[in-house]
């Protein structure tokens, strides 16, 4: 089991001065990359995360009417500031301040330039692919700059400036950017970057990648109070609880659920067991959560270990959050399911170094679909979390439920701090937010961000989280966070996410606990749509084929065109290539042959035959955009009972198609004819 020793202490203490009593050194800022410490403490006046991405710039606010303009607006690929002359600006800030991320979906040689404090010349002018490569320093640690096995290219590296930040793009940059950046409270003293680091700036950059590259359960060797205990919760409502007195900080929960079915038992035990954590008396748990997705997977027990939480692989969960208080916490985990279960837990607890009036209080909530937003033209937006106060944003957990599979993160992550009316915080899509790209169902796993499950071909369930930790978005009085929902429920697509913050006392969570009957059963396969009377496409013998690959084709990540949900594909094959299919005739008659088949930009043109005659003249499958065609007539004939064989032969394709020449066959359906 790896064991994580996790950097306090300085950036706490600056922190809570409210002001920079001493210049942030580039070592401080590189703490930052770990320091879960630091996430507690409440930001200074004037601190902003912000980011700056390609996001479609014609989604707007219009001020003038109060109403948001396409909202929806998808080609998120090349937005950008301005044009001076070829080059493309990307980004313009103002410091003090420190970019914290930079992510891709297609980086490519076309060079990316950041001038810092007004300097003539780049700090950086790397091709864009340079800066996630791992072939140019400082962005050779693996921990910070990597490519997940999901497409997307990630680089945690920091970039400070004092003054100024500009950020270009020369022409073959590549598609889709995003550039995250703290501005630090006004007076703060930070280095301007240079690639060439002095050693022991290098030295921190390596430390932070060691400690990332050995997340697991905090280090709890050096004597940390430990509270906890193992035993039967019963069923029914059994709980078990860990109290807390006086001012201090829980800095590691473990938990083990001892008798833990296996898959995909599991999913409803982790929904039925609920972690509770209440702060200093209070009424209502500032933590409330499935036990589960407290621990960033859902559904389900999906080994993973990240930094500030996970599931090691001898099924111990484990949360390193700091978690301070003024005068106790409550720690309960409560069974709601209708089994006893056996549990084993741990509560870490470690003195403040602080006042703990200067400390934020950690809050976790599970909701689905809680205080989503009123304007109708927001109606594709779907709420993560909707707070009021003081405090930051440190991270989410989403669970996706997409039976019908098809691409359900299209859409982008918005942030509105302090009453915005428009989110100084604008992605590019889902998958983009979470570290990856292109829709990738490829399962990763990186200290703070992750895609921990998927059902396959994002057709059923979805876990992925990410963690803000350097990246973290400071709030003064507000916060609302968003990602686009582009599948409605109905389709069914459902989300779940788990969010965590932190906020000072006296400030506003919304989110009350959730009852076991909306935690459970709410993931139902939907039954397919059947055509009365067709012979389904990808059921039908095959008799014979000269070329390509007949095979059965998932389509409902297409829509709900198409009877079963699937079709006939043939793929791989070429003009003159025959596929020859067994159709049964239940008994003698005169019928009409009818079928459904698909369109899309690469299918071909075909001829059908019926026992060697033809069946009317060639059907070209050309359409920009995958549909079915609708029930098609191919003919009249008089048939006797038994099996024909029915041929489609591949004759060309349409001048404006791709040349693949795939055919799909939905359904037949013969149609007697009185």
């Amino acid at each position: 089991m790896k064991r994580l020793l996790l950097f306090t202490g300085l950036g706490v203490t600056l922190a809570l001065s409210g002001q920079a009593q001493s210049p942030l050194t580039y070592a401080d800022l590189v703490q930052r990359l770990t320091d879960l410490e630091h996430l507690a403490t409440l930001p200074a006046p004037g601190e902003t995360t912000r980011q700056w991405s390609s996001y479609d710039r014609a989604s707007q606010y219009d001020a003038a009417t109060g109403k948001y303009v396409h909202w929806d607006a998808n080609g998120d690929n090349a937005g950008i500031i301005r044009k001076e002359g070829d080059t493309e600006v990307f980004a313009e800030m103002e410091g003090p301040g420190c970019i914290w991320r930079i992510w891709s979906a297609t980086a490519k040689e076309g060079h990316v330039k950041i001038y810092l404090d007004g300097a003539s010349e780049p700090a950086v002018d790397l091709p864009f692919i340079g800066y996630f490569d791992g072939k140019h320093a400082p962005f050779t640690r693996p921990e910070l700059v990597h490519t997940t096995a999901a497409n997307g290219y990630n680089n945690y590296t920091p970039i400070p400036y004092q003054k100024s930040c500009k950020i270009v793009a020369d022409k073959d940059w590549g598609a889709y950017y995003e550039f995250v950046y703290t501005t630090f409270a006004p007076g703060t003293r930070v280095p301007t970057f240079q690639r060439a680091l002095s050693a022991a700036d290098n030295a921190a950059l390596d430390a932070a990648n060691r400690a990332l590259a050995n997340s697991g359960p905090r280090d709890s060797s050096q004597g940390y109070a430990k509270s906890g205990g193992k035993g039967l919760l019963n069923g029914n409502g059994g709980a078990t609880a860990a109290r807390l007195d006086g001012s201090g900080a829980i800095n590691l929960i473990r938990v083990k659920i001892n008798d833990l079915p296996a898959a995909p038992e599991d999913r409803d035990v982790l929904r039925e067991l609920t972690l509770q954590i209440k702060w200093d008396d209070e009424a209502q748990p500032s933590v409330w959560s499935p036990l589960g997705d407290f621990f960033g997977t859902a559904p389900g027990a999906n080994s993973y270990q990240s930094l500030p939480c996970g599931l090691t692989k001898d099924g111990w969960f484990y949360a390193n959050w700091f978690m301070p208080f003024a005068r106790g916490a409550e720690v309960k985990i409560v069974n709601e399911g209708s089994a006893d279960r056996q549990v084993e837990f741990e509560v870490h607890q470690v003195p403040l170094t602080g006042d703990a009036k200067d400390y934020a209080r950690f809050h976790a909530k599970w909701h689905r679909d809680a205080l989503l937003p009123a304007e109708p033209e927001r109606q594709i937006d779907w709420t993560l979390l909707q707070t009021t106060g003081r405090g930051r944003y440190v991270g989410v957990m989403l669970h996706i439920w997409n039976p019908r599979g098809g691409w359900w993160g299209e859409g982008d992550e918005k942030f509105f701090v302090d009453g915005e009316k428009f989110p100084s915080t604008f992605g590019t899509g889902s998958e983009d937010y979470f570290g990856y790209a292109w829709s990738s169902a490829n399962l990763f796993f990186h200290p703070l961000h992750n895609q921990t499950f998927n059902s396959g071909h994002c057709k059923g369930h979805i876990s992925v989280n990410r963690w803000h930790v350097a990246d973290q978005i400071p709030f003064h009085a507000s916060f609302e966070g968003a990602i686009e929902k582009y599948f409605p429920n109905t389709r069914p697509t459902l989300y779940a996410a788990t969010v965590y913050w932190y906020l000072a006392p006296g400030g506003t969570d919304p989110y009350p606990p959730v009852p076991l009957a909306e935690r459970l059963g709410y993931y139902i396969q939907p039954e397919p749509k059947r055509v009365p009377g067709a012979l389904e496409g990808e059921s039908l013998k095959i008799l014979s084929r000269t070329g390509g690959d007949p095979q059965e084709q998932d389509m409902t990540g297409f829509g709900d065109a198409w009877s079963n949900d699937a079709h006939l594909w043939w793929i791989n094959a070429k003009p003159g290539n025959e596929l020859v299919l067994a159709l049964p005739v239940p008994q003698t008659g005169d019928y009409r042959l009818r079928a459904q088949l698909t369109k899309a930009v690469d299918y071909g043109i075909v001829q059908f035959a019926l026992d060697g005659e033809n069946l009317g003249g060639p059907v070209d499958l050309y359409n920009n955009g995958v549909i079915a065609t609708g029930e098609l007539d191919l003919g009249r004939r008089r048939l006797t009972a038994g099996e024909h064989r029915l041929s489609v032969t591949i004759t060309g394709a349409n001048a404006k198609a791709v040349k693949s020449y795939m055919f799909a066959l939905d359904y037949l359906r013969l149609v007697p004819v009185k």
